[in-house]
């Protein structure tokens, strides 16, 4: 199903061939990000990323959009922890544009200097839009808390004083040495071909170097007891994110995390959701969530809630977490966890655009492509004792860290609520 070419550069090709389909979806996945910064220049790899649609050598801004977007097709990037991506998606027939428009952009944007002060102060407008969403910023808050001090625990777009140190010629370096071939992919799904595919990457993007890919700093586990990040801010509804530290994308107990997170609040049948909503009327949304890096992970229970109700609904997500680390899961429940997993990850690859996510995220992180039938028999193998050992191994106080945003003044009340 998925076909990987490494060219000479390193730089590596991935692709998978939708023939019925009639788009292409095309990204360039750089294996940079958020933790590879430093306190001083955090926000880097985010403000590169708005940089490259600022113009190249032979496209405006303007340009760039008006490439794709006149042909039907949309363009977009993203930054994160462990990676950034530029993809577009187009009618297939217009493959050659898309990824000579992406490659423009990835080897010659202009970073002009004018365009380096403009973007700043773009940039430190998001941070401000952030701040003003409770229900997002308290996840930055978060990460704070559960790996404070480390570049995993920075905010992704920085702050506005990285952004005052960070000038032109720091981007440009940052760039050079981390948007090399050996922490490249480029990603194909869609209507097209894998030879061509490569013919074009190697047209468009040669590389004369082979250097090897930058490290980062790895995460250290350092936490004895819970921790707690307290906001108090005038806002209509108090924002409540639980995390747990967990398991890197590497080990073998995320299969199960992953179906733990389901039972506990991907879903409208999950646990918490019928607990804190539909039981006791707490909240109006309530969810789960898993993530993965290279040497650490997280589990996060995050809820918007009444601020007179903030006590309540904590201490009942604790005791659904308790109970499912003391007691196993029924077996028809974690039956419907894997349907459930399985049937968003079959629907979701449907997309091309999913497709080349799959491809990008899984070539980085891993160093090959899983295929959907192997992730669908470890999960079909995960027991339900399985599931109640990993919740039973992380939720403790020693992994436990909570932020909150909220108009009350309780912070005491919450910090002595905070136990597993």
């Amino acid at each position: 199903m998925y076909k990987i070419n490494q060219l000479p550069s390193g730089l590596r090709v991935a692709t998978c061939e939708m023939p019925h389909m009639e788009s292409v979806s095309v990204g360039l996945w750089i294996g940079v990000g958020g933790r590879y910064e430093s306190k001083a220049n955090c926000g880097i790899s985010h403000f590169i990323e708005h940089m490259l649609f600022k113009g190249s050598r032979r496209r405006s801004a303007k340009e760039i959009s008006e490439a794709i977007e006149g042909i039907g097709g949309y363009i977009n990037a993203f930054t994160g922890e462990e990676t950034t991506c530029y993809y577009a998606k187009a009618e297939h027939r217009h493959f050659d544009r898309v990824l000579d428009v992406l490659s423009d952009m990835y080897r010659h944007p202009r970073l002009a200097a004018g365009d380096v002060a403009k973007e700043r102060a773009v940039i430190k407008e998001e941070l401000l839009m952030y701040r003003d969403q409770p229900q997002q910023y308290v996840h930055e808050l978060l990460t704070e808390a559960i790996w404070p001090g480390h570049p995993l625990g920075f905010p992704v777009a920085g702050t506005p004083e990285s952004l005052d140190r960070i000038a032109r010629m720091d981007l440009g370096r940052f760039k050079d040495s981390h948007y090399i071939a050996a922490s490249t992919v480029v990603a194909v799904a869609g209507h097209c071909t894998h030879d061509d595919v490569v013919a074009w990457t190697r047209a468009m993007l040669p590389f004369r170097q082979h250097r090897p890919a930058p490290r980062f700093v790895p995460a250290r586990d350092r936490q004895t007891a819970p921790r707690l990040r307290f906001l108090t801010k005038t806002v209509e509804q108090t924002n409540l994110a639980i995390g747990l530290r967990a398991y890197s994308r590497r080990d073998p107990r995320r299969y199960a995390l992953k179906l733990l997170s389901v039972i506990l609040g991907e879903n409208m049948s999950s646990r918490l959701f019928q607990t804190i909503r539909e039981e006791h009327g707490l909240a109006y949304s309530i969810h789960s969530s898993a993530s993965y890096f290279a040497d650490t992970g997280a589990l996060v229970v995050s809820a918007g809630l009444d601020p007179k109700r903030l006590p309540k609904a904590l201490r009942l997500v604790l005791r659904e977490l308790q109970r499912i680390a003391r007691q196993r899961p029924a077996e028809e429940e974690l039956q419907r966890a894997k349907d459930y997993a399985l049937g968003q990850m079959r629907l979701g690859l449907e997309s091309t655009t999913n497709q080349m996510m799959w491809i990008g995220e899984h070539l980085l992180a891993y160093g090959y492509i899983d295929d959907p039938e192997t992730i669908e028999k470890r999960i079909q193998m995960i027991t339900t004792e399985e599931v109640k050992d990993v919740a039973a191994d992380l939720f403790r106080d020693r992994n436990l860290s909570a932020a909150v945003i909220t108009p009350g003044k309780n912070e005491a009340e919450i910090r002595s609520a905070l136990h597993l």
